[in-house]
C-alpha cells in the first residue's frame, strides 16, 4: 500500500500485489558464541518451529570434508515472563523459538562450514544457507589474535523507517565498518545495550538481522546493559524501567553466554592468550556480593604465563569517565563503581577495563586510586602497576557530552561513533586501537610490551605475601 504522507489528510495512491513469504518459519540469524570449553562453539538461531513441529540441528564439519549433525535445544518465552509495560502490552510480539547447538571437539584455528536445519515430522527438511567460522585457538596458544570491543550500538533501518527518534544514528556505520573488516578480527564483545528494544520485541529481530553477517562468522559475545535488564522490583541493582519491562529475558534467551546462570549475566571467557572477566553491572558488584566473589575468582583464574592479557569488561562505568552527568554528580564513575573493584583490578593486575553506557570514547591512563601510575601515552612496558580504563560506548546510540572539567587522568577523548580492537601478536606484545565507525581509520592507539616477570612483580596493593624463612 502506498500512501501520500500528509499526517492530517493521508491519501491512498496505490495498492500493491499481495506479498507472501516462501517459508515464514525458516531458520534465521545464526549467532556464534564461545562455550565454557575451549574446543566448542555454540550457534543460536531463530525460527518459527517449536519442537512439536520439527527437530532442530546443525549440519557442520571441517571445510571440504564430511559433515556431521549436532542436535539443538529449543527455548522461547511467553508474554507472562515480561515484567512490565510496554513489553507485556503494546510492545509484545510472539518471539518465535530459539535454538542452540554445541559444536564440539573443534580443531584449533581450523575453518568449519555449517548450516541450520529442521527435520519436519513428515520427513522433509528445512535448511538455512551455508555459513562458516574459524575455531578458537587453544588457551595460551601463541598466534595472532584480534578482539573487537564496543557497547551501545543499537539498530537502524536502511531506509530510515521505524526510527521515530533517530536514537541510534551511528549504528549502521559501526555495523558496516565491522562487516567490511570482517577478515581482520576473530571475536566481538558487545558490552551491553544491544538493540534498545525497550520492550518492543520485534526490534530484537531487527537487531539480530543487522548483526547476522558478523555474528554468523565470529563469536559475538554480549554483556547485559540497563536497556536489557533494568525493570523496577525485579531483583536488579537499579530500580528503573530502562528495559521497557523486558527484565533481561529476551537478551538471556536469544544470546548464549557461558554463564552458570544466564539470568545473572556474568561469565568468564578464554580466547588464546586472552582471559576475559565479563561483569553484569545491572546486579550488585560490591564486596560481599555474589558477583564480587565471581569476579575475584575469575581474575584469580588467569594463568598469566599462558594468558598474559587479562581483560575486565562491563556495561556501566565502574572505573573512570569524564562524562558530563558523572561530572555533575561529582563521581566521574558509576556511583560506588570502583570503591571495591579497584582492589581486585590492582591485586590481579588487570591490563585493560572496558565499559559502555556512556556514548563516547575515552582512554584513561594506567591508574590506581585516582592516580596515574605511568606518564607514557603511547607505549607501556615493564611492571603492571595500574589498569588502563577505556570507555567505548560510542557503538551507535546518541552521543554523550564530556564534562567541561578537565580530568587529569583522561588521555584521549572523542565525541564520535567507534569501536576498539586488541591485537595480541604474542605473549609479550599487545596493540590497542580505536577506530571511528565513519571511516574505519585508527584515531587512538597504544602498545604494551612486557615479560612474565613484569606481571609477577610486586606493586602497591598487588604483592603476594613473603616470608623471611629459607
Amino acid at each position: 500500500m502506498l500512501i501520500n504522507v500528509r499526517v492530517m489528510q493521508p491519501k491512498l495512491v496505490a495498492i500493491s500485489n499481495a506479498n507472501v513469504f516462501a517459508n515464514p518459519k525458516a531458520p534465521l540469524y545464526p549467532r556464534l558464541a564461545l562455550s565454557k570449553n575451549w574446543d566448542e562453539m555454540t550457534v543460536t538461531w531463530t525460527s518459527g518451529y517449536d519442537i512439536s513441529e520439527a527437530v532442530p540441528f546443525v549440519e557442520w564439519g571441517l571445510k571440504g570434508e564430511a559433515q556431521v549433525r549436532s542436535p539443538a535445544g529449543t527455548l522461547t518465552f511467553p508474554r507472562g515472563s515480561m515484567c512490565a509495560e510496554p513489553a507485556r502490552t503494546v510492545g509484545w510480539r510472539d518471539p518465535g523459538f530459539f535454538h542452540t547447538s554445541f559444536l564440539k571437539n573443534l580443531w584449533p584455528n581450523s575453518k568449519y562450514t555449517y548450516k541450520l536445519g529442521h527435520r519436519l515430522y513428515n520427513g522433509s527438511y528445512i535448511w538455512s544457507k551455508s555459513y562458516a567460522f574459524t575455531a578458537p585457538p587453544y588457551p595460551g596458544q601463541n598466534s595472532l589474535q584480534r578482539i573487537i570491543v564496543f557497547g551501545d550500538m543499537g539498530k537502524a533501518e536502511r531506509d530510515g523507517s521505524n526510527e521515530y527518534a533517530d536514537y541510534q544514528p551511528g549504528s549502521l556505520n559501526t555495523t558496516d565498518s565491522l562487516i567490511k573488516d570482517l577478515d581482520n578480527f576473530d571475536i566481538v564483545f558487545h558490552i551491553g545495550d544491544m538493540p534498545y528494544a525497550n520492550g518492543y520485541l520485534s526490534q530484537w529481530d531487527q537487531f539480530t538481522s543487522q548483526v547476522e553477517p558478523i555474528a554468523s562468522a565470529v563469536p559475538y559475545m554480549v554483556a547485559s546493559g540497563n536497556h536489557e535488564r533494568d525493570t523496577p522490583n525485579t531483583g536488579g541493582f537499579y530500580d528503573t524501567n530502562d528495559s521497557g519491562g523486558e527484565c533481561g529475558v529476551p537478551a538471556e534467551t536469544m544470546f548464549f553466554v557461558p554463564a552458570d546462570n544466564r539470568a545473572k549475566f556474568w561469565y568468564q571467557a578464554d580466547y588464546g592468550m586472552f582471559h576475559f572477566c565479563i561483569a553484569d553491572t545491572e546486579h550488585d558488584w560490591r564486596e560481599g556480593s555474589e558477583q564480587y566473589k565471581f569476579i575475584e575468582k575469575c581474575l584469580a583464574a588467569a594463568d598469566r604465563n599462558k594468558q598474559p592479557w587479562l581483560i575486565f569488561a562491563g556495561h556501566r562505568v565502574l572505573g573512570y569517565s569524564s562524562n558530563s552527568w558523572y561530572g555533575q554528580e561529582g563521581s566521574f564513575e558509576e556511583p560506588m563503581g570502583r570503591d571495591d573493584m579497584q582492589k581486585l583490578w590492582q591485586r590481579y593486575k588487570v591490563d585493560i577495563a572496558f565499559y559502555g553506557h556512556v556514548h563516547n570514547y575515552e582512554r584513561i591512563c594506567p591508574i590506581y586510586q585516582n592516580q596515574c601510575v605511568n606518564s607514557e601515552l603511547s607505549h607501556y612496558s615493564g611492571t603492571v602497576n595500574g589498569t588502563i580504563h577505556v570507555v567505548v560506548g560510542g557503538g551507535g546510540s546518541h552521543l554523550s557530552d564530556f564534562s567541561t572539567l578537565k580530568t587529569v587522568w583522561s588521555v584521549y577523548q572523542d565525541l564520535d561513533f567507534g569501536y576498539t580492537k586488541l591485537t595480541a601478536f604474542n605473549h609479550s606484545y599487545l596493540l590497542f586501537e580505536y577506530m571511528k565507525s565513519s571511516d574505519g581509520k585508527v584515531y587512538d592507539s597504544f602498545t604494551i610490551s612486557r615479560d612474565y616477570r613484569d606481571v609477577l612483580a610486586c606493586v602497591h596493593d598487588g604483592c603476594e605475601p613473603t616470608t623471611l624463612a629459607t
